[in-house]
């Protein structure tokens, strides 16, 4: 593990990384869910292809992941973050002055180089390689800040876009990435050493050493499977989620309002995990994140009259994945490939959420609301034979390895 001669100071880089998480989610991910109708009510342009933006952005993040970790592998998160935050900064100038729709694509495609190098992945890449087996924890906290990015970043937006417009807004994001996220990451993250320290592991936190390359290729299979999936169910239903509820009957008021109890989920069941993380390995929480998904949506899906209950165990669930997706590959693959994991992980799930909102559409539009909600049931249940599957390859590598 490459770590500096001097650690560095533990709560000012979670703190630094979480600040800037919500602001790099909310400034990309999250910036169509509120200027995607300023936009194409000001330019004309259909909102399919405006929100269409997104998907490319997310495309293009999945494409160079495996590139992003290699290099924070070899030379740190320090280096890859700050260019995802001039990266996000051109692309937010290009598009807030994006005049024809091919220019707003672009725009939208430095964006998601931007994605690819400074959402979770790589500042969970490199939280990875500065604590070692210890960045479980610095993890956990990570996705706390992360809960909140729609949190704060959806009402900034529509403020933002009520007295500057829809243009002004994305270069005040473009501003802060230039201004605030540069330098945080430049003078607050550490520089990293180019030499290989092996880091102590205490035997709490000693990772799953698969026997053979046959059985580690098969469980990075398994857990890029189940990963991908989780993160198709949970992009297909934010962007479905209010459309879902309205077919059971409710007013949008009324929809808004239930869709709102997932954030405060998300971050009750992080801050819960947080406290008993140390008891027990990440395969379990693996386990219950998808658990918890699938009976959250069969709940929804058959109507049982505890909407505000299925809402808050499938946000629950969501919010436990992000845990599971940072700390699981670290305890199997350890530290020193955790980077490159990653990266190799981050690829196919990217690329599939690029997708998952046009197949949701169409799923919705060939078998109505039920037909789809059975769709999202079923890949959820297959979900969790995924994640206990691999829970069985773990022990089982882990009786082999023993001595």
């Amino acid at each position: 593990m490459r770590v500096e001669s001097k650690a560095p100071n533990r709560a000012l880089v979670i703190s630094v990384l979480g600040v800037m998480q919500i602001f790099a989610w909310g400034s990309s991910y999250y910036l169509p869910a509120v200027l995607a109708k300023p936009t194409a009510s000001d330019t004309g342009w259909s909102l399919s292809w405006v929100v269409g933006g997104l998907s490319l952005g997310l495309l293009i993040a999945g494409i160079v992941s495996p590139w992003v970790g290699r290099a924070i592998a070899e030379r740190g998160g320090r280096p890859v973050l700050a260019g995802s935050a001039g990266l996000l900064a051109t692309g937010l100038s290009a598009l807030a002055l994006a005049h024809s729709l091919p220019a707003f694509l672009i725009a939208w495609a430095l964006i998601g180089l931007g994605m690819g190098a400074g959402l979770y992945d790589p500042a969970f890449a490199t939280l990875g390689r500065l604590y070692g087996h210890s960045g479980r924890s610095a993890i956990t906290t990570l996705t706390l800040f992360g809960g909140f990015a729609s949190t704060v970043c959806w009402p900034l937006s529509a403020f933002l876009d009520a007295h500057l417009g829809w243009r002004g807004a994305c270069l005040v994001y473009a501003g802060f990435q230039i201004a605030v996220a540069l330098p945080a990451y430049l003078f607050m993250l550490p520089r990293e050493s180019a030499h290989l320290t092996p880091l102590p592991v205490s035997p709490s936190s000693r990772a799953t050493a698969p026997a053979s390359h046959d059985v580690r290729g098969s469980i990075f299979l398994m857990l890029a499977t189940t990963i991908t999936l989780s993160s198709v169910i949970s992009t297909t239903l934010s962007v479905h989620l209010l459309t879902v509820l309205q077919a059971k009957g409710l007013t949008l008021a009324a929809a808004v309002g239930f869709g709102a109890l997932v954030g405060p989920s998300q971050v009750a069941a992080r801050t819960v995990e947080m406290a008993v993380a140390r008891y027990h390995h990440p395969i379990w929480t693996k386990v219950a994140s998808t658990s918890l998904v699938a009976t959250g949506l069969a709940a929804l899906w058959l109507d049982a009259p505890i909407i505000p209950l299925a809402l808050a165990l499938y946000g629950a669930g969501i919010g436990l994945e992000s845990i599971a997706r940072g700390t699981l590959p670290l305890a199997i693959f350890g530290p020193e490939r955790y980077p490159v994991i990653m990266g190799r992980i981050a690829m196919p799930s990217l690329v599939a959420q690029a997708a998952a909102p046009s197949i949701g559409a169409a799923l919705i539009e060939a078998g109505g609301v039920g037909g789809a909600m059975a769709v999202f049931v079923a890949s959820a249940a297959v979900n969790v034979v995924l994640a206990s599957s691999l829970f069985l390859m773990l022990r089982s590598s882990l009786r082999t390895t023993a001595p």
